[in-house]
C-alpha cells in the first residue's frame, strides 16, 4: 500500500477502511505482538482492541495524537511504544494498562504526565526523552517497580527530592537536559549503576564514590571544572577521566546499549520486559 493511500484511509472511521490499514492482519499474531509502526496512522485502528490477548503493541513514528477508550480491553498488554508521535497529553486510557512493564513516550510534544500514571505499578522502564517537560513530573517518583528512567532532551533543570523513593532505579539517562548543578537526590541513590548527564550546564561535579552500586557515569560536554570522583571500578565518560580525552560521538553508546538495550526507532526490536 503507498504511503498516500496510507494517509487517507487513516482519516475514514469505517471498518473496512481501518481492517485495510492493517492489511492482512485479521487475527491477532501467535506471538502476540503487533507492529504498526511508521504507517502514518492519525487514529488507532479499533480492530487491534479486539485482540485482548496482546502482549506488545508498536505504534512508533506516526501521526497519534490520541487514543481510543476501547484500548482498555488490551489488558494483558506489557509493552507499548507511543513515541514519535504527536501527543501533547498522555491519553489516560494508557493508565488503565496494569500490567505495563516498558512504556515508550520518547519524541512526542509532552509538558507533563498526567497523575494517572501511578497506577501503572508494573512499569520498569519509561522513555519520556525529547518532550517539552520543564520538571520531572512528581508522579514518576511513585512508580515502585521502576528500573530505567530516560529523560533526556528535555528543558530540566532539576530533579525531586521523591525520586529517592524509587529504590529498584538502577540507569537515569539526563542528557541535552538544562542542569546547571549535578542533581543532588542523585547523591542519596547507592543503588544506581548509570547515571548520565551528558550535554548539561553542570560546571562542578560532587563526589560520586560513596555510591556502591555505581558502575558508569557519563558526564561530557559540560562546562565542568572537574571530573566527578568515583570508586575503583567505575567507568568515566568525559573530561579528564581515564578513557580517552574526546570520548566519541554519543559517549558511551556502546556501553549504553549493552546495559540497557536502547532501541533504534521506529524498529519492533525493543527491549522485553524483565
Amino acid at each position: 500500500m503507498g504511503n498516500s493511500l496510507k494517509a487517507v484511509v487513516a482519516f475514514v472511521p469505517s471498518n473496512e477502511c481501518q481492517k485495510y490499514l492493517l492489511e492482512d492482519l485479521e487475527e491477532m499474531p501467535v506471538d502476540k505482538m503487533v507492529d504498526l509502526s511508521g504507517r502514518q496512522l492519525r487514529r488507532l485502528p479499533l480492530h487491534i482492541c479486539s485482540f485482548r490477548e496482546l502482549v506488545k503493541l508498536y505504534l512508533s513514528d506516526n501521526n497519534l495524537n490520541h487514543l481510543p477508550p476501547e484500548l482498555e480491553q488490551l489488558q494483558n498488554l506489557q509493552i507499548l511504544a507511543l513515541d514519535f508521535n504527536n501527543f501533547k497529553a498522555l491519553p489516560l486510557v494508557v493508565c488503565t494498562l496494569k500490567q505495563l512493564c516498558i512504556l515508550y513516550l520518547g519524541n512526542n510534544k509532552l509538558c507533563s504526565l498526567p497523575l494517572e500514571l501511578r497506577l501503572l505499578q508494573n512499569l520498569k522502564t519509561l522513555w519520556i526523552e525529547s518532550n517539552c517537560l520543564q520538571r520531572l513530573p512528581e508522579v514518576v517518583c511513585e512508580l515502585s517497580l521502576l528500573k530505567t528512567l530516560h529523560a533526556g532532551s528535555n528543558a530540566l533543570r532539576a530533579l525531586p527530592a521523591q525520586l529517592q523513593c524509587l529504590q529498584e532505579l538502577r540507569t537515569i539517562w539526563l542528557s541535552g537536559n538544562l542542569l546547571s548543578e549535578f542533581p543532588r537526590v542523585l547523591l542519596d541513590m547507592p543503588f544506581l549503576e548509570v547515571i548520565d548527564v551528558d550535554r548539561n550546564s553542570i560546571r562542578f561535579f560532587p563526589s560520586l564514590a560513596h555510591l556502591p552500586g555505581l558502575k558508569l557515569v557519563i558526564y561530557d560536554h559540560n562546562p565542568c571544572r572537574n571530573a566527578p570522583k568515583v570508586a575503583k571500578g567505575v567507568r568515566r565518560v568525559g573530561r579528564w577521566s581515564e578513557e580517552t580525552p574526546e570520548p566519541r560521538k554519543r559517549s558511551g553508546a556502546v556501553i549504553e546499549i549493552t546495559l540497557d538495550e536502547k532501541p533504534s526507532p521506529p524498529s519492533a526490536a525493543k527491549p522485553e520486559p524483565e
